[in-house]
């Protein structure tokens, strides 16, 4: 008998009823510590007093009244995002996926605009995750994302991550509408985009015309230590997808954008019946408010780089488990030498949870706001979870 929810998942036999900070509460009693925060979502954490009280003000007052109407809160998340980023203009979604797909679409009208609708095709990179839609399946192109979802969308290139001559000789093509591109890949198990590569993708894009998409929906919102990942390169993008920790556990995505980029989303192009809802965007300001906050971003610098020494050591103790640490910020990769699934089970038992990605990888996405202690209780799980791997 097919189950009441779909069995798109393979759960984990755990079952969270409620949270504070960096820790989960688990229907029989247990304290569980949370290193995944909801897969980069709960930027801030559980039940974080600030956003409960931006969530419960704005539901007292209003809740959704359609895009056919002016939304005071989306235009004050509107305006604080154009003015702490390269954005002129911004465009609510639900999700990441959602901010995906408009991506797509706001890169094939520029050039359809323009007068060059031969220039459809997007760049992509193996590893890379776009989502789950028929764009962003289509965008990262896997076998694992594809298999039985044809006829698949066209229009993409997929190129090996890190293959240089051929990103330089797909850009000739003059059908190359934008390249989009993680600054660090998530699901594809933490791998950073170096500077330098960024720089190239940016000169790149300028010297043939293209437009520069950022996935920034897993390493935005200050995970990487400034408030988005492209920024450590001082480059910006023409496009930028964003998501998971904007809303800090609220469903909130958003497209970020140029004047230019952004020129041929006319009115009647797109559109959304829940996007930029009051609730959404008065957690998301709220969000904003906190994480673009220099001394905000300074702790997140140090408490990455207390960790990830904290790692550095573990990995040394467990030679035959971990291999290397590597990431952004406090978006962390622990490369396993055994499982990764073996890793993330035994956490379980340690009471503590890690995230699994590709590459043999597991995820350390904590809420931006641990706590020192916290993080020391964490190494000292993940140390016991190794012991018995």
């Amino acid at each position: 008998m097919i189950a009441s929810v779909l069995p798109t998942y393979s759960r984990a036999p755990l079952t969270f009823v409620k949270g504070e900070g960096s820790w989960l509460l688990e229907a029989d009693g247990r304290r569980i510590l949370d290193l995944g925060a909801g897969i980069a979502v709960n930027a801030l954490g559980h039940a974080h007093p600030a956003l409960v009280a931006a969530l419960t003000g704005q539901a007292n007052a209003l809740w959704h009244v359609s895009n056919l109407y002016n939304i005071p809160a989306q235009q004050k998340l509107a305006d604080q995002l154009v003015d702490k980023t390269f954005a002129d203009t911004v465009f609510f979604t639900n999700s990441g996926t959602e901010a995906c797909e408009l991506a797509v679409k706001m890169a094939r009208k520029y050039w359809y605009d323009k007068g060059a609708p031969d220039r459809t095709d997007i760049i992509t990179f193996s590893g890379s995750f776009h989502g789950r839609s028929s764009a962003g399946i289509a965008a990262a192109g896997s076998e694992k994302m594809t298999k039985g979802f044809g006829p698949l969308l066209p229009g993409f290139i997929h190129l090996d991550f890190g293959d240089h001559d051929a990103l330089t000789q797909a850009a000739k093509s003059g059908t190359v509408a934008g390249i989009l591109v993680e600054p660090v890949q998530g699901e594809g198990g933490i791998r950073p985009l170096p500077d330098a590569c960024l720089k190239g993708l940016r000169d790149l894009c300028d010297e043939h015309g293209i437009l520069l998409m950022l996935d920034e929906v897993q390493c935005g919102m200050g995970r990487t230590g400034k408030l988005f990942a492209h920024e450590w390169a001082g480059i910006t993008p023409d496009i930028m997808m964003v998501a998971k920790g904007i809303g800090g556990g609220f469903p909130l995505g958003a497209i970020l954008a140029t004047e230019n980029a952004a020129s041929g989303m006319t009115a009647g192009t797109h559109g959304s019946t829940y996007g930029g809802n009051p609730l959404a965007c008065a957690v998301g300001s709220t969000v904003m408010d906190i994480v673009s906050d220099d001394a905000f971003l300074a702790e997140v610098n140090r408490k990455s780089a207390l960790i990830r020494q904290k790692l550095e050591g573990l990995i040394a103790t467990h030679p035959d488990v971990f291999e290397a640490v590597r990431g952004s910020g406090l978006m962390l990769g622990l490369k396993c030498k055994a499982s990764n699934l073996d890793v993330v089970n035994a956490g379980y038992d340690q009471n503590i949870l890690v995230v699994p990605a590709a590459d043999n990888v597991i995820r350390l996405l904590p809420a931006l706001n641990i706590t020192d202690d916290d993080i020391a209780i964490a190494i000292d799980k993940l140390d016991a979870a190794a012991a018995h791997v």
